[in-house]
């Protein structure tokens, strides 16, 4: 579907709009209460047109363009542009040497459970109570590339529409459903929900006090892969509800590894068992 702008407006001070995107960069409670974040980026922003995401706006550098932005203003589906001087582009965009030729500023969706498909193969990670929004990023690109259908993101974590959690996706982010959820509490209860509907979620957690290694455990099945918090790992709470804990089998001096690193391993793992033919 092509759809053309139907106006465009030029910004060339920092006037309230202005300072209404660079608040979206930096402050959590506004990109909240406005319900929109901002997108840079040639993939991202490629990946939310082609995903169909809701865009409320573009914003453009004023100038010439590449055939990529052309492209993206000629086909995005959004009623307005908003065109910027090289220099508050800039600003935006938080580089000092080249201002992005455009940045979306992208609608947030309602955390709606709903939005995980539910089906017999289903592959899902909850990661409990994040606060690095690198590593929340990185965790959803994985779970993108290995075959999961949703990330849910318990407790009070990193922002899910923080710049560094988009940036850290590559895009990502607009294939792949994440949905925030208060507590874990929240989530237990989707999982008793698909359970009643017929689907035998297995809830497995990540834990260096996990009884098997997790090569070990079965994960061709519908899973669910629990993450803990980069510090503290997986809550009590947690671990109480996980069917099964498994452990990553780890040689030389590291005693454990980032959260990140040990989701896309545990991703791995569940993705090589699906690959590999049955036997017996």
């Amino acid at each position: 579907m092509t759809a053309r702008p139907t106006k465009t407006l030029r910004i060339t001070t920092r006037n309230a709009a202005f300072q209404q995107w660079q608040a979206l960069v930096t402050n959590r409670n506004k990109r909240q209460r406005l319900g929109e974040f901002l997108v840079q980026g040639v993939r991202p922003i490629s990946i939310a047109v082609q995903q169909q995401w809701p865009l409320r706006s573009l914003l453009r550098v004023s100038g010439r363009l590449s055939a990529w932005a052309t492209e993206i203003l000629a086909t995005a589906p959004v009623a307005l542009v908003q065109e910027l001087s090289p220099e508050l582009m800039a600003e935006l965009g938080q580089k000092d040497d080249k201002p992005p030729e455009l940045i979306a500023v992208a609608e947030i969706p309602a955390d709606d459970l709903t939005r995980i498909p539910v089906r017999p193969d289903m592959l899902v990670v909850a990661f409990d109570r994040p606060t690095s929004p690198g590593n929340l990023g990185t965790v959803i690109r994985s779970a993108d590339a290995l075959g999961a259908c949703g990330v849910l993101i318990t407790g009070h974590a990193a922002d899910l529409y923080d710049p560094k959690t988009i940036r850290a996706t590559t895009g990502s982010f607009f294939a792949m459903p994440a949905v925030r959820v208060a507590a874990g509490e929240h989530a237990a209860a989707w999982v008793d929900q698909v359970r009643a509907g017929g689907i035998e979620l297995r809830v497995i957690g990540t834990s260096e006090d996990g009884a098997h290694e997790i090569a070990d455990a079965e994960l061709r099945g519908p899973t669910m892969l629990v993450i803990g918090n980069e510090t503290t790992g997986m809550s009590t709470a947690w671990a109480a509800r996980c069917d099964e804990l498994v452990r990553i089998p780890m040689v030389g001096s590291a005693s454990s590894l980032n959260a990140a690193a040990s989701a896309s391993i545990a991703l791995y793992e569940a993705a090589r068992q699906r690959r590999a033919p049955e036997t017996g």
